[in-house]
């Protein structure tokens, strides 16, 4: 999953996921369900409908005061298309409240260089590996009977061949999660959608809006879907053999064990009548990492 592989929670936060994903070879119920026939938009409408639809009159005061200036500053915008994740909704709502615990097992299963370390109550320290560092703090929460809403900003800069200088900003990221019907085979599935206010610092900004917005544009939506087609091949994985995912995560070494067995329980859910028998960390490794591993890197693991 490389650099591309950025948590849900740091979004766009600093035009990080665009530097992998531009290299990559996979560059590739109500309201939230119709926006699955969405194709993403960047137009002063839908910025104006994604700004007020953001909660700030139900934050503490600090809070609002932080989101209400991003929803002013932000030089892009992006509504990106939502997609679909077949899962339980504890194990989506557990990720994203503590997208810490999916970046370990990324750099467990060797596919991601991305670390975010909790650095207090919701808020992370970040660097993908590639040249860009911040800090990203959860600013407001909201659950519903079919789904909830999280706000998350972020703060920090990216070093690297794309840019000249350094680039320094910030984000606003908007999170809608919501439970859409059962797929044909009877398994649960979320809806998940964001849109993102990206503020780029001073000279970065004619760099971001002249180089840099088609790659943001493309890779953002790109970043999601894998995201969430990990999520989702990560549980189906769970719940046909629990066992053998609960053998994975003790491998999470930057996670508390009591977090280890909740995400492996999480993804169980209801696991399959039809269980297989506990497989190695090495075998589980190779199928969930199949799609994002380079092959001479995988063939050990399938050995």
């Amino acid at each position: 999953m490389g650099g591309r592989a950025i948590a849900l929670a740091v979004g766009l936060a600093l035009v990080a996921g665009v530097i992998r994903a531009a290299e990559s070879p996979h560059m590739a119920q109500g309201g939230i369900a119709a926006a699955l026939a969405d194709a993403g938009a960047s137009g002063r409408d839908a910025r104006r409908r994604a700004a007020e639809a953001v909660p700030l009159d139900r934050m503490p005061e600090a809070q609002r005061k932080l989101a209400a200036q991003s929803l002013r500053s932000a030089t892009l915008f992006r509504h990106l298309p939502a997609e679909t994740v077949t899962c339980d909704p504890a194990l989506l709502e557990f990720i994203l409240a503590r997208p810490e615990v999916m970046v370990d097992l990324w750099r467990a299963l060797g596919i991601s260089r991305l670390a975010l370390d909790p650095a207090g109550p919701g808020q992370w320290r970040m660097s993908d590996g590639y040249g860009t560092t911040g800090t990203v703090r959860l600013l407001h929460q909201e659950r519903t009977p079919h789904g909830g809403l999280l706000v998350f900003h972020g703060r920090g800069g990216y070093t690297g061949p794309l840019a000249p200088r350094q680039l320094t900003g910030s984000c606003l990221v908007v999170i809608r999660h919501a439970t859409l019907d059962p797929d044909a085979q009877g398994r649960p599935q979320q809806a998940v959608q964001i849109d993102a206010f990206l503020d780029v610092d001073g000279l970065g900004l004619e760099i971001v809006t002249r180089t840099l917005q088609p790659l943001i544009i493309r890779s953002a939506a790109a970043n999601l879907h894998e995201i969430c087609l990990f999520i989702s091949q990560f549980a189906a994985a769970a719940q046909r053999n629990p066992a053998g995912v609960e053998r994975l995560v003790e491998r999470m070494s930057r996670t508390a064990p009591p977090d280890r067995r909740t995400l492996a329980r999480l993804a169980a859910g209801r696991p399959s009548s039809r269980s297989q028998p506990a497989v190695s960390p090495d075998e589980m490794q190779a199928e969930l990492a199949a799609r994002w591993m380079p092959a001479d890197q995988l063939a050990p693991a399938r050995r």
